[in-house]
């Protein structure tokens, strides 16, 4: 039996009897056996980490960027798809709009809901911390039904604007003006559809279901101290994208309801266009007769 420097025997594993010296795989196997369990308890230690890590990166991306969430009404139908007890939709919404504009009239968004507003659906927490990280976690990925306090509904109008139920034709209006929606889901007389009118507060919404007659949203809270509206602070994000189920994934729309005070406003700039560049063309030509009247000397 040879030794190694150590003084030991080499190319022995314990328990087996060391191969002939020359044979194939005399050192190979000496040096490839006992390397597994060293990979093995690497891997253990490393998993810890891992795992910390992960849940770090959801946490920012939770906060920051993006969120799935769990659709548990029918008050966006037929928008997004779901009820009390069955299997709805999941939507991506996008935070990052947000940051440095406010939602426009037209949105989806995701929000939570004011104090006075009464839950939509019955959510069971959790009892302790255990459940309490499992329901987190599915909330992240948007397994899990959402708190009692969000809501996802469609911003109709902003502060400083007017909106009131209804025309002639039944139709929501903002300023005086009609919506177009084309995404309203409605089943009940014009007559039972009224309210307001209502002006809403600087930094808050006026937020609705596009199932009007199944959705409990500004509408149901004029009488609060809120007048019904929500605060712009409470937007969580704008639903930005339907991700499950698969035969239903797709990019959600934010159509320009106000579409008759858009034109008005452009048709505005468009007339404003035309006497500006007028006025900055004229002004250098303004300026250099006047310089050239200064430079002349006087008469005589």
């Amino acid at each position: 039996m040879s030794s190694d420097r150590s003084g030991g025997p080499a190319d022995v594993v314990p328990g087996e009897d060391p191969p002939p010296p020359g044979a194939a795989g005399h050192r190979a196997s000496w040096w490839r056996r006992p390397a597994e369990p060293e990979k093995k308890s690497s891997l253990l230690r490393e998993l810890p980490v891992l795992l910390v890590v992960a849940f770090v990166l959801a946490l920012l991306v939770k906060t920051f960027l993006a969120q799935a969430f769990f659709i548990p009404s029918g008050s966006m139908e037929q928008t997004l798809h779901g009820c009390p007890g069955c299997t709805g939709d999941r939507v991506l919404v996008n935070k990052v709009p947000y940051w440095f504009g406010e939602p426009e009239p037209g949105d989806i968004v995701v929000f939570e809901g004011p104090d006075t507003w009464t839950p939509e659906v019955d959510i069971q927490e959790p009892s302790n911390w255990f459940t309490g990280a499992l329901l987190w976690l599915g909330r992240t990925v948007g397994v899990a039904p959402p708190s009692e306090d969000d809501y996802v509904k469609r911003v109709i109008a902003t502060g400083g604007q007017t909106v009131q139920c209804c025309d002639a034709e039944g139709r929501v209006t903002v300023d005086g003006e009609p919506l177009d929606e084309p995404y309203v889901f409605e089943n009940t007389p014009i007559e039972s559809r009224a309210f307001g009118p209502v002006t809403v507060p600087e930094d808050r919404l006026w937020v609705m279901g596009d199932h009007r007659s199944a959705s409990a949203d500004s509408r149901s809270h004029v009488g609060d101290r809120y007048g019904g509206t929500i605060a712009v602070d409470d937007v969580i994000g704008k639903a930005a994208l339907i991700v499950w189920p698969v035969d239903r994934f797709g990019t959600l729309d934010s159509p320009d309801i106000q579409a008759a005070r858009a034109a008005a406003v452009s048709g505005a700039v468009g007339q404003a266009l035309p006497l500006t560049a007028g006025v900055v063309g004229a002004l250098p030509v303004a300026l250099w007769s006047r310089s050239r009247r200064l430079r002349r000397p006087p008469p005589g």
